[in-house]
């Protein structure tokens, strides 16, 4: 490496040291040592690159070091391709990785980053410059027991975490009686507050039980009503079980009516055959009248009384045919009766149809304020939705003015195309998901993001020559290909990449239309780029190798990979994933057509409804007429059949009176037939009666029957009224429409006294119960809330803030010091293991170092050095020096002592770690170039005797030069570096051949 094509070395346990001129490889063996055991080029101080360390002109290095190990001798080679400044690395000729081979130095406890273990030629001035901190850390790595310098971190750690504690505990307790002082200052306030929001919440209480007093009210009313209309059914029924009675007795005297009329025909038959026989006998009498002479004072006074009888029958007949032509312009009475019981059947039935049609409008109400209360909430959802999509809209107003122009005159002139025309693609993608957002405006770019995209070549040049030349706006557009791509197949199946993290092709994570998609796919080929996880990102190499894919996305990153046309290599990019913009709003369309449909639907079904109810009323107000005429005609047939029998009464009583007059010699049979009449007269008179009693009953009946019939639908508008208030009582109180009204919202409490003051808020149920009590609470906590005035919401707000603020910083302050009080005892403990160990370390490193400078008639000191106990990383180890015997001790720095004194203390501050340290070996590479003479000699002799002690470790010393008359030790090994152009190769080189030769010269020289 770096001077020699082949070199072999051989170093012995104890001190090795290698001598040569400058420039003959001395060095390069350090190198060597350093970059074969994973040192970094920087640790030589000499070059950046590990190609750099590789002889020039050469292309390949190969270092190989083998390392004593209990368990088996460790080798490690390490080849350098210098065109790819690349390593590869082995042990025990295994290929491996530089990881391993780091963990497998580290364990041999060799760290050849160490200044205190590995000093190149290049790094012996830096030594110096070490602070006292750095040196402490050094010395630790370097001899110290493995724990010692993972404590002294712990313990700086521990004390940094410690000092953000206390720190933070001061921070929060100061802010916390900031936050205390600042409530106590808005206390009283927030008292009023409160004493108002008291009054606020009765107010409150008052107005939810109020409908719940107007519903009980309305109950009790309803609640009446019912039992007055359960009192007229009652009253109904007993009046037709009252009817019975006068029905059956009505039919008994009509059926003694007509055995009365049958035999009144048969006394009319004898009447009649007993005037003919009269007659007869009167024939035979007048004639003999005129024989009787006594008798004609008689028939004097016979002729007065039947010139009267003449006047009176006269009369009566004129009365007769004034009824009969009364009666005769009346209709025929057997017919009326049918009549009636039609009208009456007619109007049962039209009652009927009346509380059916009833019935019905109420359902179509009820399915009316249904309809009309789903059209509200899908109102309300198409509503949100069109928000959502405003706000896209608005990214786009604010971003892209001209393109917002734009989208505004399209839908406004959508007829003036022949094919569709989409709006901009960011208005008309759809994210499923808009966590992927982030994918799809990083995939695509923002040019053609806000792009109008087309079907057809002249839509868009009309669209163009409109908007850009007339209108001046600066917009996109695109045209889709006139084959779609959108239900293009992917290359290869997604579950064959599902192994390397991806879950998706860019394709399905959005909706748009289908000219859009087809344009994406053919442009921007979303069907072929896969999205992936962290999961792919971890494996990216070898999805690169493996899928051949030319564009793919992590979960923050995405990559791109090339081919090179020259060298066939495969070249990838990644770039970072910026934040998404436009396409986080997420609308999903085929819900909002979904929506408009589903109004569309509601709005003919509440059409059709109010139609349907329309005619249910135009009904009901025809069935009402119609009742109502139908009554009037059953009252006029009722009057005009009981004339009818009044007026044949008479005409049978004038009848019977004009026969008596005309037949007086039928005297006794008119006596019959007039009780017969009486009788039948009666009868009739008791059955008009009986009718009046019944048309009496039948129209208390009807009024009681319409009566009931008010009731009932007073009732059934009670009990809706009972359900509105409890409806509305419900949402005053946030009671759902299932959930069972609770207790205190039914008992009935005491009412409150008038005097009511600043008290607490009184349960619900010890509210008045009367609304005008309820009003008159109102008017007054109303009266006293208003007084509170001039308080500030907000003020409430933030002093309620701080509490739970204070209560939450009390909770937190307590936390950290526990914490504190944890750190503080764990800094306790580990400073106990770490610091102990360390001062007596450092005592011994004092003693050797002291014992070295004293040996040299100098004086050296090691201390340990810190300005504050606490401070740990601010410890760190002074190393004083004193050349002359009339100056101080100095600290040992860059400035103060010359070159050869620095060289002379980092010789000797290093011997002092040879026979405490855990490192297998040490290099000191040219520590002595400054030394004078007499130093040099010094530090050699102290050399010698340390590294080749017993169980010491291997020691390098690199040095160009050497004094005269030096000592050695049997234990020492010498490597001497020659090099130039006419050296062996070290393949010819023969050590014993050369002894041999070089005792033959020595034999034969005497002779000559």
């Amino acid at each position: 490496v770096g001077t020699y094509d082949i070199c072999e070395v051989s170093p012995g346990p104890h001190l090795n040291m290698i001598i040569g001129a400058n420039g003959t490889g001395k060095s390069s063996i350090v190198c060597a040592i350093c970059l074969g055991l994973a040192g970094k080029p920087a640790f030589m101080g000499r070059a950046d690159k590990v190609g750099f360390f590789v002889k020039r002109g050469c292309s390949k290095g190969m270092v190989e070091i083998e390392l004593f190990r209990t368990s088996g001798n460790l080798v490690i080679t390490r080849e350098i391709d210098v065109a790819k400044n690349q390593s590869s690395w082995f042990i025990n000729k295994k290929s491996t990785t530089q990881k391993v081979v780091e963990e497998q130095v580290a364990a041999l406890n060799i760290q050849v980053g160490n200044l205190c273990q590995f000093l190149p030629q290049d790094k012996v001035g830096e030594f110096a410059k070490l602070s006292k901190i750095e040196l402490l850390e050094a010395t630790e790595k370097s001899i110290g027991p493995p724990e010692m310098h993972r404590y002294h971190c712990e313990l700086k750690n521990f004390r940094e975490k410690e000092k953000q504690l206390e720190t933070s505990c001061k921070e929060k307790t100061e802010y916390l009686e900031k936050m205390i002082q600042r409530n106590e200052r808005y206390k009283q306030d927030v008292e009023r507050f409160y004493e108002r929001k008291r009054h606020l919440d009765l107010i409150e209480m008052l107005e939810a039980k109020r409908p719940w007093v107007e519903y009980e009210n309305v109950r009790q009313e309803y609640e009446e009503v019912k039992l007055a209309r359960d009192r007229a059914k009652e009253e109904v029924r007993k009046l037709k079980e009252g009817q019975i009675p006068m029905t059956r007795r009505i039919e008994e005297i009509e059926k003694q009516r007509h055995v009365l009329e049958a035999r009144i025909k048969e006394k009319a038959t004898d009447i009649k055959e007993t005037s003919q026989k009269c007659k007869q006998k009167q024939d035979i009498i007048e004639r003999k009248d005129k024989q009787i002479e006594e008798l004609q004072q008689a028939l004097t006074v016979k002729q007065n009384e039947e010139h009267d009888r003449q006047r009176r029958i006269s009369n009566t007949r004129k009365m007769i045919e004034d009824l009969q032509n009364e009666l005769k312009s009346a209709e025929n009475c057997e017919n009326l009766q049918p009549q009636i019981d039609a009208i009456t059947n007619d109007l049962r039935r039209v009652q009927d149809e009346k509380a059916l049609c009833e019935g019905e409008v109420i359902d179509k109400r009820g399915e009316k304020e249904s309809l009309e209360k789903e059209r509200k909430s899908v109102g309300d959802n198409i509503v949100r939705f069109d928000n959502l999509m405003n706000q896209k809209e608005d990214k786009l107003r604010q971003r892209y003015r001209d393109t917002y122009d734009a989208v505004l005159w399209l839908r406004n002139n959508r007829d003036k195309f022949k094919q569709r025309v989409c709006e901009p693609i960011m208005l008309t993608i759809n994210m499923k998901d808009n966590k992927n957002a982030k994918y799809i405006e990083n995939h695509i770019s923002s040019n053609d993001l806000r792009a109008f995209v087309f079907e057809s070549q002249e839509d868009m040049e009309v669209f163009l020559k409109e908007i850009r030349d007339n209108k001046k706006l600066r917009v996109n557009a695109v045209i889709a290909p006139k084959s779609s791509y959108a239900d293009k197949a992917p290359s290869r199946s997604l579950n064959e990449l599902k192994q390397y993290g991806f879950f998706s092709y860019l394709r399905e994570l959005f909706d748009a239309p289908d000219p859009v998609m087809s344009f994406l796919c053919c442009h921007y080929h979303i069907h072929e780029v896969p999205v992936g996880t962290e999961r792919t990102r971890e494996r990216i190499e070898r999805v690169i190798q493996e899928t051949r894919l030319k564009q793919m996305y992590t979960a923050e990153e995405k990559y791109v990979v090339k081919t090179s046309f020259y060298s066939n290599k495969v070249i990838s990019s990644n770039t970072s994933l910026k934040v998404a913009q436009f396409l986080t709003v997420t609308v999903d369309l085929e819900q909002r057509r979904h929506l408009e449909e589903q109004l569309k639907e509601i709005n003919r079904k509440l059409q059709a409804v109010e139609a349907g109810l329309i005619a249910l009323c135009e009904r009901n107000k025809h069935l009402e007429h119609k009742d109502n005429e139908l009554r009037q005609k059953k009252k006029e047939l009722l009057e005009r059949k009981t004339k009818k029998r009044q007026l044949e009464q008479k005409i049978s009583s004038k009848l019977g009176s004009l026969k008596l007059m005309e037949q007086d010699i039928c005297t006794s049979l008119h006596i019959q037939k007039v009780d017969l009449i009486l009788q039948n007269t009666t009868v009739i008179s008791e059955q008009n009666k009986l009718e009046s009693d019944y048309m009496a009953a039948s129209s208390q009946l009807r009024v009681s029957e319409q009566h009931f019939i008010e009731l009932d639908e007073s009732r059934q508008r009670l009990l809706q009224k009972c359900k509105e208030l409890m409806k509305r009582a419900r949402q005053v109180c946030n009671l759902g429409a299932e959930q069972t009204v609770p207790q205190e919202y039914q008992t009935q409490v005491p009412t409150i006294p008038n005097g009511h003051n600043s008290s607490p808020p009184m349960a619900f149920q010890d509210l008045p119960n009367t609304l005008d009590e309820i009003d008159a609470l109102l008017t007054e906590e109303r009266s006293r809330a208003s007084c509170f005035t001039g308080l500030n919401p907000t003020v409430v707000e933030e002093y309620t803030k701080r509490e739970e603020e204070i209560e939450q910083l009390t909770e937190e302050l307590k936390i950290k010091k526990v914490e504190l009080d944890k750190y503080k005892e764990n800094i306790s403990q580990v400073k106990e293991r770490w610091l102990n160990p360390l001062k007596e370390l450092v005592e011994k490193i004092n003693e050797k170092f002291s014992n070295f400078f004293s040996s040299m008639q100098c004086a050296g000191e090691v201390d340990l050095h810190t300005e504050n106990e606490e401070d740990y990383d601010k410890y760190g180890i002074r190393i004083r020096v004193k050349f002359r015997s009339s100056t101080q001790l100095h600290e040992l720095t860059p400035h103060h002592q010359s070159g050869g004194e620095r060289s002379v203390s980092t010789m000797l501050y290093l011997m002092a770690l040879q026979e405490l340290n855990r490192c297998p070996f040490r290099v000191v590479d040219e520590i002595n170039q400054g030394m004078d003479p007499i130093n040099e000699r010094r530090v050699f002799e102290m050399v010698v005797n340390t590294a080749c002690k017993e169980n010491t470790s291997q020691y390098f010393f690199i040095t160009p030069k050497l004094l005269q008359n030096l000592p050695y030790s049997e234990k020492m090994t010498v490597l001497f570096v020659y090099n130039g152009p006419h050296m062996l190769e070290p393949n010819r080189w023969n050590l014993k051949a050369f002894q041999r030769r070089r005792r033959r010269i020595t034999f034969t020289q005497p002779s000559q």
